[in-house]
This record gives C-alpha cells, structure tokens and sequence, in this order.
C-alpha cells in the first residue's frame, strides 16, 4: 500500500509491505537506484547505511512498541533524497502513523517547517525516539506495580511478570543498540548531501538515542534489582515453609514411635488394658510435644 504525502516542495512516500509496481513507479518518478529498489521489496535483517547517486539509502530497526502484534522489531528502511523521503515498512507502526496525522495539519495549516528530505528525516526519528521514550515510561510505571506486588507478598506470580517485563527491556536494547553506528554513519553522509549545517539535526536525533538508551539502562538496573529482592523473600518463604514441615515431622516422628510401641502385639504391654490407659498415653503424648514446641522455641527455631 502506497501513501503520499504533500507539503510545499516536499514529498512523502509512505509504503507498507510495498509491490514490485509500486517500487517500479517510484524508481521512474524518483530515480531510485535500482538496487535500492531491488532492497525495498525485501525484510532486511541488519542496519545499513548507504548512499547512491543523488539518495541515500538507510535500513533501522526499532522495537515494537504498543499496537504490536509481536515481540521483537519492526523494520524502517529511509531512501532520503533532496526533496522527498521514501519509508518502507512491512507492519503498522503507530508513531509513524502519528507522525503522518500531524505532517497533514501542518500542511493544511501551511506551518510546515521541513525544506528537504533530510530535516523531513529528522524530525521522523525524534518522532520515532519519543514514541520509545514513553514506552519507558510505561515500562517504569509496571516496574512500579511490580515492586508493590512483591511487597504485597505476591513474590510467586511476579516471577513470570518480572520475566516478561525483562524480555520486554531486552528487546529495546538489542534493536536500538545499532543506531549509534548508523546514526554517525549518517551524519557525514547527509552533511555532504544537505550542508555541514545538517549535523545539528543528526546530533539532535543522537542525542535523543542515547537518552532511551540510558533510561533503558536505568530499567535494566531496577529490573535486576527488584529480581533479587523477590528472589530473596521468595526463597526466606519457601526455607519457613520447609523449616515448619521439619519441625512438624521432627514431632510427629517420636510420637509415631511411642503409639507403634504402645500398638506392639506383645503379651505384655505397660498401660493397655488398664482403665485409664488411653488417657495416659495420650496425656504423655501431649507433654511430649508440648516438650518439643517449648524446646523449638528456646533455641529460637520457631
């Protein structure tokens, strides 16, 4: 599916899941290198970064964020050219859908402030980081719930939610790792391609990276964090439910002897057979393991 956006001198391409005509339109109006074109109409499983002839040519990766069908990322190949911008996508990507919503008030309204490809580009990217930013903070916001929980004493179930969560944050980092070598790589690229001046927009775009990155970093560290603590009150729980069930059959055991003895089919047994002999025996039983609870609980075991 093709969309086209229009704003002043600028133009927009926006493809989801792209057919061979729609690719071949677009080399004949553009001039797409046709290995660029050849490269559109596939999943590419690792960033690049590239320029032929007058367009440069860039594959990222981003998580999948809300709206996602899957774990993992989703695929954004960039063909930056001096007045339009061609994005290929296999999936629906929210912040890009957002970003398409504004591009056409802008427009409408006559506000729009991209001249080239290249600013186009950037502004697409912060849109892009600060979609991430608050899906950080999202993640924050059920770290939060999980630590309440843990101290709710509901250790057992967030092992899975801290598992999912943890899956979640490793997602993020391992797509966006590679922007910080795609992201130099660019910036010589498009500077030669749009002016020195152009840095500035790719240095934005870095800097706003390195800020999901480092709040990743933060969530990666308080996951961590909150895993050892459930891991260790879970486990003090687990040892008190063992230490009770040692001390039950440490009680039970001699008790369960002395009624077997008692229970011997022997000629003579001392107490069976008298009148009060069941309430001695379970008179003596009693003071054993009351014995028993007295003794635990001067050594401090219970």
């Amino acid at each position: 599916m093709l969309t086209r956006y229009a704003q002043r001198n600028l133009t927009w391409i926006d493809l989801v899941a792209p057919t061979p005509a729609e690719v071949r339109a677009l080399m004949s109006e553009f001039g797409i290198d046709p290995l660029i074109a050849e490269e559109l109409m596939s999943v590419s499983f690792r960033s690049k970064v590239e320029r032929r002839g007058d367009t440069v040519y860039a594959v990222l990766h981003f998580p999948a964020v809300r709206g996602a069908a899957r774990h993992g990322t989703q695929e954004i190949d960039f063909v930056i050219g001096k007045h339009f911008l061609i994005t290929t996508r296999y999936e629906t990507i929210d912040p890009l859908h957002s970003f398409a919503k504004a591009f056409e008030v802008s427009s409408v309204l006559g506000h729009g402030g991209a001249t080239h490809g290249g600013h186009l580009f950037a502004s697409m990217l912060r849109q892009l980081y600060q979609a991430l930013g608050s899906e950080c903070d999202l993640l924050l916001g059920r770290l939060q719930d999980i630590e309440e929980k843990i101290f709710g004493g509901d250790e057992r179930a967030m092992v899975v939610e801290l598992s999912h969560t943890g899956r979640t944050i490793h997602d993020f980092r391992q797509s966006l790792a590679p922007h910080s070598e795609m992201l130099a790589s660019l910036e010589p690229a498009l500077a030669r391609f749009f002016g020195p001046e152009y840095s500035y927009y790719i240095r934005e775009a870095q800097g706003s990276h390195e800020r999901v990155l480092r709040t990743l970093e933060n969530l990666r560290d308080s996951l961590g964090e909150l895993r050892a603590t459930n891991n260790s009150l879970l486990t003090t729980k687990q040892n008190e439910a063992i230490k009770i069930f040692t001390m039950m059959a440490f009680i039970t055991f001699p008790l369960s002897l002395l009624v077997a003895i008692f229970s011997m089919p022997a000629r003579y047994v001392p107490l069976i057979g008298t009148p009060n002999g069941f309430w001695i025996i379970t008179g003596l039983l009693a003071v054993l393991a009351a014995s028993f609870l007295l003794f635990f609980k001067h050594k401090g075991w219970i």
